[in-house]
């Protein structure tokens, strides 16, 4: 993988991945950018989650003089949730160079969006159905269009769009770059490409597979605010001999690993901004055992291979089944068993079961480690090493003293004295984290067009049922998709049209305390609050 800064990128560009705290390219991402530069089309296959958005966002932002004026990229998604996540995550990529992005979605006032079309976006993110909708009204037009990127092609035939997208393509002009992104190629997404791509390069991530029995697996599920106390208890209850904890970000691995080192863990970080020195005065400790907690990105951890790593933690849930892949095989090596933890918010739920599905394997549930199981833990360890002094009689200088205080004292007093002395306590501080933000997983809903039906044509009212145009008609059977918790949502669960479920279209119930600047654990201690 390469780093950012080695594709040759707006120095604007490249400050606003640092700022996301993106340091080393995704697979597709490291294929698909140098081909999006050069100004060749392109067919790039890869599955959700593999940091597609930034392989097409990153060269289209980059080429896009902020002095235009005029449409002249258009990204087209199957379903409004994408329409809004890839407006969202091209926003942050344009921070720094000024660029305007606009989602153009069913389920939206119309008015609304003809209101900020007045305001001369460079890009357009939308679904077919709004789009044709807004055509046809003469509010978008696309006659200076040099990009069209297709996001996930194969979603958008499923559900009927090609009739559309082949009427929008048309209407773009000829001299262009097409991006088309697809998790599977089935025969009408070749049809489509043979049609509208000339001579494409095609780019193909295959994701890896777990080969690791020997790594045990498992997830937490906990809030961010409460990560940091949940890694207090799994390091204190697990008590590994060398531990890797993965964090997200730069910022990320700094505030952490000064955090273990305040609550009296022997800790330190690693990330691609520590100078040669620095890393390999990182990596002495860790190897020599001077230091038995890790605290790494993922790129800082390219290559690490450090044998007796015990453990491998995810304090951030990693944002593509490949990076998940390559953190936990710093464990189990050498046919050693290995342990795998991976924190998970709420709101990440779907995206690590995707990687689950990806990697083929398995992760088992634990609850949150207790006080109990974590005192336990570390009073098993001081009891261990104890034992191990005795059997290595390396405690003869110290017999005359404690006969001495036997004589005086209880034997099991005397002995709960040296364990609690031994196994410490915790340093009274508060420990305060920057909140990152949880990976989601792209949902699934049928557009809407503007007279408020979903543009859905299969016959039994969900998008991929009823064979087609079957059934109930040109535009599906279940014509407002209200079912479950209601258009909008009420609570987090309900059926198909659940405006909450996860994430939903009104957002109302995402846990908003997740992103709240908030203390991550309590002040000293343990915290009960589970």
């Amino acid at each position: 993988m390469k780093t950012f800064a080695e594709f040759g990128l707006e120095p604007k560009v490249l400050q606003a991945i640092t700022e996301l705290g993106f340091e080393e390219s995704t697979p597709i991402q490291d294929k698909a950018i140098p081909v999006a530069m050069s100004g060749k089309d392109m067919i790039g296959q890869a599955q959700t989650g593999t940091g597609k958005t930034a392989a097409f966002g990153i060269p289209l932002i980059n080429k896009i003089p902020v002095t235009e004026d005029r449409i002249v990229a258009l990204i087209m998604t199957p379903t409004r949730e994408l329409a809004i996540q890839v407006a969202d995550e091209i926003g942050k990529l344009t921070r720094f160079k000024g660029l305007r992005s606009l989602p153009i979605y069913g389920g939206q006032e119309i008015g609304r969006q003809i209101r900020a079309l007045k305001k001369r976006p460079q890009i357009i993110i939308g679904t077919p159905g709004r789009l044709l909708d807004h055509i046809n009204r003469k509010t978008i037009k696309l006659e200076d269009v040099k990009t069209v990127v297709l996001d996930e092609a194969d979603e958008m035939l499923d559900m009927g769009f090609m009739e559309d997208i082949q009427s929008i393509l048309k209407l773009v002009p000829e001299e262009r770059q097409t991006l088309l992104f697809s998790a599977t190629m089935p025969a009408n997404i070749q049809k489509l490409a043979q049609q509208f791509l000339k001579e494409p390069e095609q780019v193909s991530v295959i994701p890896k597979q777990v080969t690791a029995p020997s790594i045990e697996q498992a997830y937490i599920e906990v809030h961010e605010r409460q990560k940091f106390e949940a890694l207090s208890r799994l390091l204190d209850m697990e008590s590994p001999e060398l531990a890797i904890i993965f964090g997200r970000t730069k910022r990320r691995v700094d505030e952490l690993s000064e955090a273990l080192q305040k609550r009296g863990y022997s800790a330190d970080g690693l990330h691609g901004d520590l100078s040669q020195n620095q890393r390999d005065n990182v990596m002495r400790k860790f190897r020599d055992g001077s230091i038995d907690v890790l605290v790494a990105t993922d790129v800082a951890a390219r290559g690490l291979d450090v044998s007796g790593v015990t453990h491998v933690i995810n304090f951030d849930l990693p944002q593509d089944p490949e990076s998940y892949v390559h953190r936990i095989g710093r464990t189990g090596r050498a046919g050693k068993e290995g342990k795998a933890w991976t924190f998970v918010s709420p709101r990440e739920i779907d995206h690590l079961h995707f990687i689950e599905r990806i990697t083929r394997q398995r992760m088992s549930r634990k609850p949150l480690p207790s006080i109990a199981e974590a005192i336990e833990g570390k009073q098993r360890v001081t009891a261990e090493r104890i034992i191990e002094i005795v059997q290595n009689e390396e405690s003869s200088e110290y017999k005359a003293l404690s006969i001495q205080l036997l004589e005086q004292y209880d034997s099991v007093q005397l002995l709960a004295a040296c364990m609690k002395m031994l196994t410490g306590e915790k340093k009274d501080v508060t420990i305060e984290l920057t909140p990152e933000e949880p990976i989601r997983a792209k949902k699934r809903r049928p557009d809407i067009r503007s007279n408020g039906r979903p543009f859905n044509r299969s016959g039994g009212g969900g998008y991929r049922g009823g064979g087609g145009r079957s059934g109930g008609g040109y535009r599906g059977g279940n014509d407002n998709n209200r079912s479950g918790g209601g258009y909008r949502g009420g609570g987090r669960s309900g059926g198909s049209g659940s405006g909450s479920s996860g994430y939903g279209y009104k957002r109302s119930e995402e846990g908003r305390s997740d992103r709240r600047p908030r203390g991550s654990g309590s002040s000293g201690g343990y915290s009960n609050n589970e």
